[in-house]
């Protein structure tokens, strides 16, 4: 029987000729690039944890306490309705302070930050994560040199900003298995509903 296309025997030969070596998800990996890709993982559930919680709860970082959204405040106001570039404006503004649209955000938000940070549903949090990614990556559309009004968009790169790295770093720990590591990935994994629904992990 084959173990991820490698005979166990092999497996466990080479794991032991390279001590420093650990399977993750059918390759090889070093025991360091996996607390690497760990620390990164917490990192950038931080991010998306630490939003929901300002934005919230109004920190005084990006948001002020009358901003908060505990207190009347609209997370996607803002950000939505001064969208001046790109094919989407209208759709954009129309949603912007919505009900539907604060809510999907700041759920969004919360159940990336925590499931990245735990290492748990990291497919789930990736899948939801790029979706939110790519439409804020519409939304601040960097292709533009020029807003509606014409006035420079202020983008530095036609193709590549931070919303499309989030993207793939989601990707990346996903496809690693990043939550195994430091997280609560392999207990995730034994859970009866995740063995029998793979795209669950």
């Amino acid at each position: 029987m084959t173990l991820h296309g490698t005979s166990r025997t092999e497996s466990a030969h080479t794991e032991s000729a390279h001590p420093d070596l650990v399977a993750v998800g059918g390759t090889m990996m070093t025991s360091t690039a996996a607390k690497a890709l760990s620390v990164l993982r917490v990192a950038t559930g931080f991010i998306f944890l630490w939003a929901f919680l300002d934005k919230t709860f109004g920190l005084h970082y990006a948001t002020t306490s009358a901003k908060a959204w505990i207190n009347g405040g609209s997370p996607t106001k803002g950000f939505l309705s001064s969208v001046e570039v790109g094919p989407f404006q209208s759709t954009f503004h129309s949603l912007a302070g919505t009900g539907i649209a604060n809510w999907m955000f700041m759920l969004g938000l919360l159940g990336i930050g925590v499931a990245v940070i735990a290492g748990v549903a990291v497919r789930i949090a990736a899948v939801s994560g790029f979706l939110m990614m790519a439409f804020m990556w519409l939304a601040e559309f960097p292709i533009a040199q020029h807003t509606s009004a014409g006035k420079p968009a202020g983008s530095s790169n036609p193709l590549v900003d931070y919303h499309l790295i989030y993207a793939i770093v989601l990707v990346v720990l996903a496809l690693t298995y990043a939550g195994t590591t430091w997280g609560l990935g392999r207990v995730w994994a034994r859970l009866p509903f995740v063995r029998e629904h793979r795209w669950a992990l």
